[in-house]
């Protein structure tokens, strides 16, 4: 099942292949005491939570000691995946489901991830800036915006600028039409082969 990461991802450390390994059980089990993903989902579990959130690095490489906000993290995506892809990128996972946090630090916790800190709060209660902010289409656009939009470092160092990095499918046009900033929308489809990713896509918007 792991092979659909070893097909994008060729290069992953035998560590870093352990990890990904291990999400299946670790999500399995957790999975049989609350619903952290749906369960039909689960036979797709690598494809559309690992995979997907993998996406992001597609669109840029986060260099060393990058500071990361994934908001509305649920059980961890894309947090997870991506913390053990840039093991020397620090992710800060919220969440405002106490539940979804408890299995977040279980998790990382077991995949040794120390690179993830997990935060049972809601978005904007968080007082801490960050130079990106991903997330998996956790509410529309323009509410997303305004609640992360203040969330921002000034200070620069990945090619791409500070911003947004948003994972979304379907149609946008009429949520980014009423976001006042320039954006980009990256197709996955271009990406990574499989039918699930045909209308699925990431939408950039840089914030300094």
């Amino acid at each position: 099942m792991i092979s659909i990461i070893l097909k994008y991802f060729a290069d992953l450390s035998d560590r870093q292949i352990d990890q990904f390994d291990s999400m299946y059980t670790l999500y399995t089990d957790w999975n049989s005491k609350i619903n952290v993903i749906s369960r039909k989902d689960m036979d797709y579990f690598f494809e559309r939570h690992v995979l997907h959130s993998l996406a992001i690095s597609k669109i840029i490489s986060f260099v060393d000691g990058t500071q990361v906000l994934d908001v509305g993290t649920g059980g961890g995506f894309p947090g997870i995946p991506l913390s053990i892809l840039f093991p020397n990128t620090h992710f800060c996972l919220v969440d405002s489901i106490g539940k979804k946090i408890k299995v977040v630090n279980d998790v990382s916790n077991k995949l040794q991830l120390n690179n993830v800190t997990a935060i049972h709060e809601r978005v904007e209660n968080i007082d801490q800036h960050f130079e990106f902010v991903v997330s998996r289409a956790v509410t529309n656009m323009p509410q997303f915006f305004s609640l992360v939009s203040h969330r921002f470092l000034t200070k620069q160092r990945n090619k791409l600028a500070n911003g947004i990095l948003y994972l979304k499918g379907g149609d946008l046009s009429n949520e980014m039409a009423l976001i006042s900033r320039p954006y980009q929308c990256f197709d996955l489809y271009e990406h990574f082969q499989e039918e699930f990713f045909k209308t699925k896509r990431v939408v950039y918007i840089p914030m300094v």
